[in-house]
């Protein structure tokens, strides 16, 4: 398999929004795209696939090694090439691929996080430092682009963390920062065993209006005028909304099964996303 369709592949088989949202590019940027997704799913899976912290630490040297040949020298694998390829035909940033990594490796480093400012930093790495790569790759000159993008991002982690909940705990991983666990009496034993309690309920309501606040905010700083080049990001925003807005509706009922959006729903809010861009 070429290295392009390695990257859909993997993009495809995770069931990841990234392949609704970002299917109807042109070519050139969805390969791109589909490539930065695999280069983020390759490295998280270090993390979240391994058991031996030296040898993901290894792992995830390596990666650095191979991102900084696909700036300067030839990289060794196939990910490698296609990154290195779209590094140089979309100008993108060494910064962000390099907080991608650093975000990943924190789950190594600490599984608790005492305050929301320092959650902050995870999810910057993990999510709006991959919102950035992705605006270089649709072309956005807007000032107000990178702030559209980093409260994006930050909106759809929190989302993510709200509705994996139960697999996270699972890996000892409480991403709910502790300081608003101790506020609303909600003890973390009682999280790491899913203990569904009116607490929990209100723990929960103060974590989305926060997430609320993230996507409010991405769209305060839309840029309009790149209303067309950001259909994608917008198909993106709209799909994670479904799902913060299934969250809600279930009560946060997170711990008796996975809430998702479907696969043909996220068609559609993919197709109206990109009808809509055609006529601003």
């Amino acid at each position: 398999m070429d290295t392009s369709k390695l990257a859909a592949a993997l993009t495809k088989r995770s069931r990841s929004n990234f392949y609704y949202a970002f299917r109807f590019l042109p070519r050139d940027q969805r390969e791109a795209i589909y490539t930065i997704y695999a280069f983020c799913r390759t490295v998280d899976d270090i993390v979240d696939l391994g058991s031996d912290v030296t040898a993901q630490r290894q792992l995830l040297a390596r990666w650095r090694q191979e991102l900084a040949r696909c700036y300067h020298g030839a990289p060794d694998g196939q990910l490698g090439e296609q990154l290195a390829q779209v590094v140089r035909r979309f100008s993108i940033s060494r910064q962000h691929l390099e907080a991608i990594i650093d975000g990943v490796e924190m789950d190594l480093d600490r599984n608790r996080y005492e305050t929301f400012d320092e959650l902050y930093e995870y999810c910057y790495r993990v999510a709006s430092a991959v919102g950035l790569c992705c605006i270089e790759v649709f072309g956005c000159a807007a000032p107000s682009a990178r702030d559209y993008a980093v409260k994006l991002g930050v909106a759809l982690q929190l989302t993510n963390i709200m509705r994996d909940l139960k697999p996270d705990a699972e890996r000892g991983r409480v991403y709910l920062p502790l300081v608003e666990l101790k506020r609303f009496a909600y003890p973390e034993a009682d999280l790491l065993a899913g203990r569904y309690t009116p607490a929990f309920v209100e723990l929960m309501h103060f974590q989305a209006e926060r997430a609320r606040g993230f996507y409010q905010g991405a769209r305060a700083a839309y840029p309009k005028q790149e209303a067309k080049r950001l259909v994608a990001a917008e198909s993106m925003g709209q799909i994670y909304y479904a799902l913060f807005r299934a969250l809600e509706a279930s009560e946060f009922r997170v711990f008796d099964r996975r809430i998702r959006i479907h696969a043909g729903r996220k068609l559609l809010i993919a197709l109206r996303c990109w009808m809509k861009a055609r006529f601003v």
